[in-house]
């Protein structure tokens, strides 16, 4: 694996970067990119038919690049600005039938509970909640999510890598559990896995083929240090067969020979809106690039788990800090919490995460369910800042 180049990247610059889960940020050759593409756009004209020619290039350029990535083909990708209209494409595209069961673990991010709680209340549907918290250090996630399937449950909705606790989920066998439990239904009716992927693209090596998952929403922003605006949704081709499209515009149907309407276009592209921001794919493929170019993602994941082991060993040996994983974290979250000491003296995460910032340019966020703070740690990540992440800690601990 090479040594990656900081310099590439203006935001890591004099300060100690722990937030890629939230935002990671874009390389030099991914801005550049996105510039240069905005400046050839307008001297072709923004539309023209060399415009359009160009457009389409680069989205199946973009497409193919992500396929590659994930271990698919690139007609199972579609295009979308994030996390959130990748989930909801499925959510609101399956043919819902009141009394139909939405399983649903207990760490998701609020917008897709919130989404679901939506849905369920328009369709008469009954959403059941697994609680995955309480496998972080002991019990199985697996057999969790067998226990709360349901004969009427349609879909299960959770995340590869829990956003707040760092838990990698194993998703295969999870994947396998649910459609081995509905392999008699009909199509129509099979248990959907559908999974935000916010936190493992660009940090897990990746195959969907092999995992098997019906759907995989995800977002170039995060660990892939891509633009914002610009994710993806993968839909397995059979899971394909029986979801209807959430949002339609011209990108998404197929046009007769005369300009009417001929249905849907039989890819990913069926579940595409438009118009997009089109710069930004060749930004995502920068980044992608510069990606590749340091290593394969089982180097770089390896990188990245070495990385935060560190950080959990160096943040279990402060005396008033408490891990959430009571072992080494299996990728690139790591959370903790502030013992009682702390609390009673009037300390909090959100007090620390402000005087890590203030005072030591040290960039972390809180998460509130639970009450923690959590440090992102990617492969471009220093062995120094996470020592200048443990000395803050231990400064702030000092000036309570």
């Amino acid at each position: 694996m090479k040594q990656p180049d900081r310099q590439q990247f203006p935001a890591l610059k004099n300060k100690a970067y722990f937030n890629y889960g939230g935002q990671g940020p874009m390389p030099e050759s991914a801005l550049s990119a996105i510039f240069q593409c905005y400046q050839s756009i307008q001297e072709k004209g923004p539309f023209t038919a060399e415009a359009g020619l160009w457009i389409d290039e680069e989205i199946a350029a973009t497409r193919a690049a992500i396929a590659s990535e994930l271990g698919v083909t690139p007609d199972t990708i579609t295009l979308t600005e994030n996390v959130s209209i990748g989930c909801n494409i499925p959510l609101w595209g399956i043919d819902w039938q009141p009394g139909d069961r939405i399983l649903i673990g207990d760490c998701e991010h609020p917008g897709i509970v919130a989404a679901v709680d939506e849905l369920a209340r328009r369709f008469d549907l009954q959403v059941s909640t697994c609680p995955l918290m309480e496998t972080l250090n002991e019990g199985n996630a697996i057999l969790a999510i067998a226990s709360h399937l349901h004969p009427t449950t349609r879909l299960v909705v959770l995340s590869h890598i829990l956003w707040n606790t760092g838990q990698v989920l194993p998703l295969t066998d999870i994947v396998k559990v649910c459609h081995v439990f509905s392999q008699n239904a009909t199509p129509s009716r099979k248990i959907r896995v559908l999974v935000d992927a916010a936190q493992s693209v660009g940090v897990l090596p990746l195959n969907l083929t092999e995992i098997g998952v019906d759907f995989y929403a995800f977002t170039g922003h995060k660990w892939w240090c891509g633009p914002e605006g610009l994710g993806g949704l993968y839909v397995s081709p059979d899971a394909a067969e029986t979801l209807h499209p959430t949002f339609i515009s011209w990108r998404s149907i197929a046009l007769n020979s005369t300009g009417g309407l001929g249905g849907f276009k039989p890819d990913g592209r069926r579940f595409e809106m438009a118009t997009s921001a089109y710069p930004l794919l060749a930004g995502l493929r920068k980044a992608i690039a510069f990606h590749q170019d340091i290593g394969t993602s089982e180097e770089r994941y390896d990188r990245i788990q070495s990385l935060s082991h560190q950080l959990w060993t160096k943040l279990r040996d402060l005396p008033d800090i408490i891990c959430l994983k009571s072992t080494p974290p299996e990728a690139g979250l790591v959370s903790f919490q502030l013992n009682e000491t702390l609390q009673q003296a009037g300390a909090t995460p959100d007090k620390m995460v402000k005087f890590l910032e203030r005072k030591h340019r040290v960039m972390v966020r809180t998460i509130l369910q639970p009450y923690c703070v959590r440090a992102g740690v990617h492969y471009l990540t220093l062995e120094s800042e996470i020592e200048r992440l443990i000395e803050g800690i231990q400064d702030y601990g000092q000036q309570i």
